[in-house]
């Protein structure tokens, strides 16, 4: 685990840029792979499996709409549907989004709104209960499993030092499968790569975020767990 920067060295080479109505266009080299959600033994979320890799391309585009046929990738689809890809979600800080809820070794973030719906968080009675419980070590350290295997980063664990407590990516996107719910679900970036707006704005640089791919959420760009209806 590390603290959350604004992104490395290697991450600032790399961008995804939303076009207008169309695709997220993804320059630098950034690897591309199917990431599956795994299960315990009470058939809970946790983990993650990496499956298929994808062929390395110094840019390619990737769906926003929900309709290629060749998805990942784009393939105009956004064109003959009339894809309304409106970026609708609020130029707020994460921090000035979130919610806190303490406990009495750890503190957790919860900005709901950018929910995926990957249900890491129910394991073991719930993040917001283990984090209040965070005084016992084997809730804390579930806290903080269930905290960094959140793919959209809506919630984050801290520690009584200040500081966040974050998985370690390299800068790469993950393609998020859940097979218990027979689910295809965002598009995960990770290692703090940039993301542009379609009017040249760059959004809030995290370790994590979760991009909509079937083109529904509220909260474009961002998923908001619409691809479960």
């Amino acid at each position: 685990m590390k603290e959350e920067d604004a992104g490395s060295p290697r991450s600032r080479l790399c961008v995804v840029k939303i076009t207008t109505n169309g695709p997220y266009v993804v320059s630098g080299g950034v690897p591309l792979a199917e990431q599956t959600i795994c299960a315990d033994d009470d058939g809970q979320p946790h983990g993650w499996r990496e499956d298929r890799r994808y062929p390395a391309q110094e840019r390619y585009a990737l769906c926003r709409c929900g309709h290629s046929l060749r998805r990942p990738y784009c393939d105009g689809s956004h064109t003959r549907i009339e894809f309304d890809g409106t970026e609708t979600a609020p130029d707020i800080p994460y921090l000035e989004q979130a919610a806190e809820y303490d406990g009495p070794d750890l503190r957790l973030t919860d900005a709901e709104l950018y929910c995926a719906g990957a249900g890491f968080c129910h394991r073991a009675g719930g993040n917001w209960r283990l984090t209040r419980d965070s005084a016992d070590p084997e809730a804390r350290r579930t806290a903080i499993e269930e905290a960094c295997e959140c793919p959209s980063g809506r919630l984050v664990a801290w520690g009584r030092d200040g500081r966040a407590i974050e998985p370690e990516f390299e800068p790469s996107i993950g393609l998020v499968e859940d097979t218990q719910g027979r689910k295809t679900g965002p598009i995960w970036v990770r290692g703090g790569i940039p993301v542009e707006s379609s009017v040249g704005e760059t959004y809030e640089v995290r370790n994590r975020v979760t991009l909509c791919g079937c083109g529904r959420s509220s909260n474009k760009p961002f998923c908001d767990g619409s691809h479960e209806d």
